[in-house]
């Protein structure tokens, strides 16, 4: 062999090598992004089990707020369905728009029943109902931590995929870029839920 097919050899394993490498990252990135939404995944369902306990501690002292209640529980029983839909495909941008939309609409709900509960100083008092918030406000800490990680991982994944040469990989083995959660998407939906017993 000459030595210009030597270097063309070398030349090729290299770049042989490279795209191996890029490929792996871009599947390891796009592995730790599944990851974090599972973590999240573990906090909303936990979220979704203390919502029925809530709802049932509050029926007694307000019922005739059955409206408020029962919107409550659609909106987690809807929340519930879309959070199915986007762990069995976390990497799916339709299913994790889908989740963050009912998320949306059950953070309304739980809000509006924080809201009427504070016109009712025997519900602020009793002790399961002071016990299950302290345990939401918690869950929803760990929900937006969770969610901070799931974020990085996404922009983590869409800067590696999005950057050149990683970009030939990222395009030739369909490696697309991912969409982040946030929390809310109007300027009224970001006020903070007070939650107060």
């Amino acid at each position: 062999m000459s030595p210009v097919s030597w270097i063309l050899l070398a030349v090729a394993l290299l770049v042989v090598f490279w795209a191996i490498g890029a490929f792996n990252r871009l599947t390891r990135l796009k592995n730790a992004i599944a990851n974090a939404f599972g973590q999240i995944d573990v906090q909303l369902k936990r979220r979704y089990d203390l919502i029925p306990n809530l709802v049932e501690v509050a029926r007694k002292y307000l019922a005739h707020e059955a409206q408020t209640l029962e919107a409550v529980i659609a909106a987690r029983n809807q929340a519930r369905s879309a959070e199915q839909s986007a762990a069995a495909s976390p990497l799916n941008a339709e299913a994790i728009g889908a989740l963050a939309g009912a998320e949306q609409v059950l953070g309304g709900a739980l809000g509006r029943l924080m809201v009427v509960a504070e016109a009712y100083p025997e519900l602020k008092a009793d002790q399961t109902m002071r016990e299950l918030s302290e345990e939401l406000a918690s869950t929803e800490n760990r929900i937006g931590f969770a969610r901070q990680a799931y974020n990085d991982h996404v922009l983590e994944f869409n800067d590696a995929a999005a950057q050149f040469p990683t970009l030939i990989i990222a395009r030739l083995f369909n490696f697309q870029t991912q969409s982040m959660l946030a929390s809310t998407t109007s300027e009224a939906e970001r006020q903070p839920v007070k939650v107060s017993f």
